[in-house]
C-alpha cells in the first residue's frame, strides 16, 4: 500500500501543479489513508522549495458536514506559494475548478495543538484578518468523495489575507459581503462558521495533534468557508467586506 499511497500523492501533485484533472482516486481509502496522501503530495512542494505557512479547516458548516456525510471536519496544509497578493491578480490558469469563499484567518503567536479550550485558542492568537480562500477540486467534474478531497489536500489552492486585527473582541457574528465587479453575490455572518470562528480554531488544535503535528508560532489557521463557494470567472473583480475586520481582494486574471 506504501508504494501505491506514494503514486496517488504524485498524481495529484502533478494534477495542482500542471492544473490538469484526474479522475477519482477509485480506491478504498480509509481517512489515514488519505492523510497520508495528502502528508505526501505536500511533502514533494516543499521538496521543490515551498515553506508550510499553516493549515485550512474544511466542512465546517453543518449543513456540508451533512451533505458528505460526516461528523467531523476536515483539513488541509497551507504553503507560502499559496499566497496571492491581497488587490492583486490571481491567474485563472493556475487552477482547475477555482471557486472562492470568505473566511476569517486567524495569525498565531505561540504553538498550539491537542485539546484546549477556546479560551487557551484565544491565547494563542497574535491577530486576526478577513480572508479570501479559492478552493480547486483537482478531479473531474468537481466531484468527490470524503477520501478524495482529504488526499486532495482538502482542496486547498490559494488564498488572499486583509488586514490584520488585534484579537479580543467576538468573532462569532461578524456581517460580511461577497461581492464580484462590485455587486454583492452573497451576504453572510462569521456565526455560519460553527457558530463561532474560534471553534474552528480549537478544532484545528485538536485535528493537528491527532496526525502528530502542532500549529507553529507564525502559522495562520483559516478557520472555514462563511457562505457557499463562488465559481470564478477572468475578469473578475472578488472582494469581501467583514465587519470590524476590513477588505480583502483579487482580480482574476486569465
Amino acid at each position: 500500500m506504501s508504494a501505491n499511497l506514494d503514486g496517488l500523492a504524485a498524481s495529484l501533485d502533478d494534477a495542482a501543479r500542471n492544473a490538469v484533472a484526474v479522475p477519482q482516486l477509485g480506491a478504498t481509502l480509509t481517512l489515514d489513508d488519505a492523510y497520508e496522501i495528502q502528508s505526501r503530495s505536500v511533502a514533494r512542494r516543499l521538496a521543490r522549495g515551498e515553506r508550510r505557512i499553516g493549515m485550512k479547516m474544511g466542512f465546517t458548516s453543518r449543513a456540508k458536514m451533512q451533505q458528505m456525510g460526516v461528523s467531523d471536519l476536515i483539513w488541509g496544509r497551507l504553503t507560502d506559494a499559496m499566497i496571492a497578493e491581497d488587490g492583486g491578480q490571481v491567474r485563472l490558469t493556475r487552477f482547475v475548478h477555482p471557486r472562492v469563499e470568505p473566511e476569517v484567518a486567524f495569525l498565531l503567536r505561540k504553538p498550539l495543538a491537542g485539546i484546549v479550550t477556546p479560551l487557551q485558542a484565544l491565547d494563542a492568537v497574535e491577530a486576526v484578518a478577513p480572508a479570501l480562500e479559492i478552493i480547486d477540486s483537482r478531479y473531474e467534474n468537481f466531484r468527490f468523495s470524503l477520501t478524495d478531497v482529504v488526499a486532495d489536500n482538502s482542496s486547498s489552492s490559494a488564498l488572499t489575507l486583509g488586514p490584520w486585527n488585534a484579537p479580543g473582541a467576538p468573532l462569532d457574528n461578524l456581517g460580511l459581503m461577497l461581492s464580484i465587479d462590485g455587486r454583492v453575490q452573497a451576504f453572510g455572518s462569521t456565526a455560519a462558521i460553527l457558530g463561532d470562528p474560534l471553534r474552528s480554531l480549537v478544532a484545528a488544535a485538536r485535528l493537528v495533534a491527532e496526525r502528530g503535528e502542532v500549529l507553529e508560532a507564525g502559522q495562520v489557521v483559516m478557520a472555514g468557508g462563511a457562505t457557499a463557494a463562488l465559481e470564478l470567472r477572468a475578469g473578475m473583480f472578488v472582494q469581501l467586506e467583514m465587519e470590524r475586520l476590513g477588505r480583502t481582494s483579487f482580480i482574476v486574471g486569465e
